[in-house]
């Protein structure tokens, strides 16, 4: 429909668990990438009392628990993956001023990321669009005529253009996921809603990261608005942020590229086997090192369990 080599720093995880019966581990991009049939994979943020980011942990720094139930890491590393990512990008005629500091924002995103990361550019309004001419590219001068190639009109579509970039990600040749999202208003013409777009996160792990340039002319639609955004990166382990103009995009931009680039990577197969469909939450907790002070740790508030529609009947 549409459409740098990695810093490494992985840390085995002691005595790993291996996978299942059943499941193997492949060669990609250089790394040993276990197949992701039951595999939970959490992209976390780890961050001090001062909002920076924690480095120099181990996996004994980590718990993780499913439904209250603590979970035992298969898989543990502190590295700069390469990304495939998806600027989800704003077109309704609201936005047309704010285009050029968006996009000139969005490109500083890409910069400041991995060499080797991939992205595609979705414009949405009534209904949304990718704008390469090819699905991925890490190409900065095509990626810049992506964004620039618009005509802003129309109204706000912004679910779809969620759902549609997470389902085109699933030819993305990264195993790490990521969303931008900038929008200067409430979804008003969406075929999904907020909690079936959230579902489909949910059924994924990619990082979202949303951006409201929300108007305070409407102040109850802006506030649907605002709680829509931060439910949808609450959802998937992202940050929402809500610049005052659009002229802070710019650094906002940075700090996305430098939260990707500096996440733990845990993993681990449920205790849970059964295959459900079933919505199971998920924490992670971090214990500091001695001599560190309080650690908090962003990632996914949970996911929903593969469905095997051969053993319920169906």
């Amino acid at each position: 429909m549409f459409c740098a080599p990695a810093v490494r720093a992985q840390i085995p995880v002691a005595n790993p668990v291996p996978p299942p019966p059943g499941q193997n581990t492949t060669e990609k991009q250089g790394a040993t990438i276990v197949s992701r049939v039951n595999l939970v994979v959490l992209h976390t943020t780890v961050l001090d009392d001062r909002q920076r980011f924690a480095d120099g942990l181990t996996a004994q720094n980590f718990r993780v628990f499913e439904d209250k139930i603590e979970q035992k890491l298969s898989l543990f590393k502190r590295e700069d993956v390469p990304v495939s990512m998806g600027l989800v990008i704003d077109n309704s005629g609201s936005m047309r001023d704010k285009r050029p500091k968006v996009n000139e924002a969005a490109l500083t995103l890409v910069q400041a990321s991995n060499p080797q990361d991939e992205v595609f550019v979705v414009n949405f309004n009534d209904d949304f669009y990718l704008d390469l001419d090819k699905d991925f590219t890490s190409s900065v001068p095509e990626l810049k005529e992506a964004l620039e190639r618009i005509d802003s009109r129309g109204s706000t579509a912004l679910y779809d253009a969620i759902v549609g970039s997470i389902d085109h990600l699933k030819k993305a040749g990264r195993d790490k996921h990521v969303l931008l999202i900038v929008t200067d208003g409430e979804d008003n013409s969406s075929h999904f809603t907020l909690e079936k777009t959230i579902h489909e996160i949910q059924k994924t792990d990619t990082v979202i990261y949303t951006i409201g340039l929300l108007s305070q002319e409407s102040k109850k639609s802006a506030k649907k608005a605002r709680r829509a955004l931060e439910d949808i990166a609450r959802a998937s382990g992202g940050v929402s942020y809500f610049p005052e103009n659009v002229e802070d995009v710019h650094n906002i931009c940075q700090q996305v590229a430098h939260d990707i680039r500096n996440q733990y990577t845990l993993a681990y197969y449920p205790t849970n086997t059964r295959r459900d469909g079933t919505f199971r939450s998920v924490t992670v907790e971090v214990t500091p090192p001695r001599g560190r002070g309080k650690l908090v740790a962003r990632t996914r508030n949970g996911y929903y369990a593969p469905l095997d529609n051969t053993a319920s009947g169906k």
